[in-house]
């Protein structure tokens, strides 16, 4: 296995690290930062979830610098951002920090689109996750961060960023998964 594929791994690896600092009730206190009242628990997992979705961008970075490009990354790599990102959506539902329904649509999204990959491949392609996917998982990762931190540091302005972003990110994941269907198209002809 090379570097970049060892990376997406510790990507995966870290989803039950934050699950379990997220999901167990742990009380560690509050910080209070410019007008947020942030449980160390949720700073602790956005800092872990920053730390898994930077590798995002290590991993693809060292696979085409190297030309260390596989079928294997191709596939794990966005079916570890998939898995990082629901399981943070799912979270923050719990938390009562994003609506249900937004959430909702990202992850039927997401299984849309690993359907779509699994036809693909199952005709001996695999497809990479173009630059709009990437903006995509980047705007997701932008919402939750802002979430888990409780809209911080815009809290202090009274301007709720956290679900600006969140809405920019529904746009981002219905934008990119409609242009994924329509670049495939003629898969999905041919597997009727």
């Amino acid at each position: 296995m090379n570097l970049p594929n060892k990376i997406t791994v510790s990507r995966v690896c870290l989803i039950p690290v934050f699950l379990l600092i997220m999901a167990v009730p742990f009380d560690w206190g509050t910080f209070d930062w410019l007008g947020a009242k942030i449980p160390v628990t949720h700073f602790v997992g956005a800092v872990i979830f920053a730390i898994a979705s930077m590798t995002d961008w290590i991993d693809g970075h060292y696979a085409r610098k190297y030309n260390l490009v596989t079928n294997f990354g191709k596939f794990l790599d966005p079916l570890a951002d998939k898995l990082l990102v629901s399981t943070a959506f799912i979270l923050l539902v719990g938390l009562k920090l994003a609506p249900a329904w937004i959430v909702v649509v990202i992850i039927a999204r997401e299984f849309a689109v690993t359907g779509l990959r699994l036809i693909l491949a199952e005709g001996g392609e695999v497809a990479a996750a173009n630059m709009l996917g990437k903006i995509k998982t980047w705007t997701q990762i932008i919402a939750i961060l802002l979430l888990l931190l409780h809209n911080f540091p815009f809290s202090a302005l009274s301007f709720r960023m956290d679900l600006v972003a969140l809405w920019v990110a529904l746009i981002f994941t219905i934008w990119s998964g409609a242009d994924y269907f329509y670049l495939n198209r003629g898969v999905l002809a041919r597997s009727k």
